[in-house]
């Protein structure tokens, strides 16, 4: 009888230990909605917008409508502002260098030249996209002088009318011309010479940079003036796939882009790895030729018969001005068709060449860059108000992404708990380069860390850096605090048992 009312009394004490759990547990179903408000401003985030030119955040802009590209930089004196007077605030800096620069001598580099702008990039609150380009036109964009030396080939000058480019910039009274190779080269790219000298230099390159985190990107460039790829259908398969080679066997952590020369080449490219795309000449209406032009002529075709229209869903697309923008408006161009025809391209960062926006366009480029690249709003977030001896925290969200392109960085996702006397922040297994334009759902859960004192907490979010769990990613939404987070509600966490006297 003694052990019957022995066992009676214990099952009671569990039950009420129970009942107790599911008082407890009673809060969990009390689940907390949040639909933030959207937020419709100008929005500074990592990889995408307007890029600078041979310059960084805070510096002086070209004057008028000229640039400089292709030669070393000094990086102007901090001013003490990161603001660009009349130009976007960047989170990309653009380095576009000569060969001859980075290898004055055969083997010999200057890696001073690009680990100076990727620190002065890093201090200026960007990472640095870089090409370097075989040659440009003259003299002093030759290839390296070593080179010339090695093959033989001389450098001619003064063409003729006939055999120049039509694409040549005329030369200044105190430049002279140069014959190219033809009219797409200035060295001969089938010398078996240009693939080894060049690969050699791409393969270095990679070597001491792929992966880099300041490193936004690397512009494939392989022949042509600029490095812009002109004649690229011209290499024989062998010269192509070699020249091609050296970049995608050498960056393997940070994204290539392309360009759109011939479906041979690119369609290589996309066959051994997720490239992007660049193009140069965004805005030409008709600067070249009056019944020719990039927009409409060259641009909505290439993009497709190079396989490259779905290129944007695993890696970056960027492109440049055509000249500058000004230039867009002093001929009259349709801005508005040009910008939308970069968003249905799902451009990701443009680099305007460091060259003033006019002032009516601003508008318009701010319009623009509500659309470029990725844009996350948080649209509704749930959880529950407390969390028990589980230690879990479920919650659901929707996210749209009102850009015209994912994020190509995976940035985490992240939760922060805090009050006056701790916080910890848990990391999601969000993906957010899968969060394509338009609705996406992400429901998980995450684990409150163990050594969490029980207590009230506030819970927010944020998309974080994944080194310093920092908020990196601003979301277009309004509330978000001073140190980046978006406070989502309170949270009570009771990870011990309720125990009994």
């Amino acid at each position: 009888m003694r052990g019957w009312r022995y066992a009676f009394l214990l099952f009671c004490a569990g039950y009420f230990c129970v009942g107790n759990a599911g008082t407890f547990f009673g809060q969990q179903s009390q689940i907390v909605v949040v639909k933030p408000k959207p937020f419709d401003g100008v929005l500074v985030n990592p990889d995408i917008g307007f890029t600078t030119f041979q310059r960084f955040n805070g510096d002086s802009l070209n004057a008028g409508v000229k640039w400089t590209e292709g030669f070393p930089i000094t990086p102007q004196p901090f001013r003490g502002t990161l603001e660009n007077k009349d130009y976007p605030r960047t989170t990309i800096a653009y380095l576009r260098v000569y060969w001859r620069f980075i290898e004055p001598r055969e083997g010999v580099y200057r890696w001073d030249l690009i680990d100076k702008a990727l620190q002065t990039a890093h201090q200026r609150g960007q990472t640095l996209m870089l090409r370097i380009a075989p040659y440009g036109v003259d003299s002093a964009s030759d290839v390296p002088a070593w080179y010339r030396q090695i093959t033989h080939e001389v450098l001619v000058s003064a063409p003729t009318k006939d055999n120049k480019a039509s694409w040549e910039r005329p030369p200044s009274a105190n430049e002279p011309s140069w014959q190219l190779y033809d009219a797409h080269w200035m060295v001969d790219p089938m010398n078996p010479a240009y693939v080894h000298y060049f690969g050699d230099m791409v393969r270095a390159l990679g070597k001491r940079y792929d992966g880099d985190p300041d490193l936004d990107l690397v512009d494939v460039s392989i022949v042509g003036p600029w490095g812009e790829g002109s004649g690229t259908n011209l290499l024989s398969e062998k010269v192509r796939e070699g020249l091609m080679d050296s970049y995608l066997d050498s960056f393997r952590k940070t994204p290539l882009v392309v360009q759109p020369t011939d479906p041979k080449t690119d369609k290589y490219a996309l066959s051994k790895a997720n490239v992007g795309w660049r193009a140069d000449c965004l805005g030409d209406m008709g600067g070249f030729k009056k019944t020719w032009n990039h927009m409409t002529d060259y641009y909505p075709e290439a993009i497709i018969e190079d396989g490259l229209a779905d290129a944007w869903k695993k890696a970056p697309v960027t492109m440049e001005a055509c000249w500058v923008m000004q230039t867009w408006e002093d001929k009259g161009w349709d801005v508005h068709y040009i910008l939308d025809q970069a968003i249905k391209w799902h451009v990701s960062s443009f680099n305007a060449k460091s060259s003033a926006v006019p002032k009516d366009l601003w508008p318009e480029v701010n319009r623009w860059l509500n659309r470029m690249g990725y844009r996350f709003a948080l649209r509704k977030f749930t959880y529950p108000a407390a969390v028990g001896p589980d230690r879990k925290l479920a919650f659901t969200s929707w996210w749209e992404n009102d850009g015209d392109a994912p994020c190509y960085r995976n940035f985490p996702l992240a939760l922060r708990l805090s009050n006056a006397k701790t916080s910890a922040v848990m990391v999601t297994n969000a993906d957010i380069r899968t969060w394509m334009p338009g609705d996406s759902l992400y429901n998980d859960s995450v684990f409150i860390p163990a050594n969490l004192p029980d207590g009230d907490y506030e819970l927010d979010l944020a998309i974080v850096d994944p080194a310093t769990r920092q908020p990196k990613v601003k979301l277009a939404i309004e509330g978000t605090s001073a140190d980046g987070w978006y406070r989502l509600g309170n949270l009570k966490v009771q990870q011990t048992l309720p125990t009994n006297p």
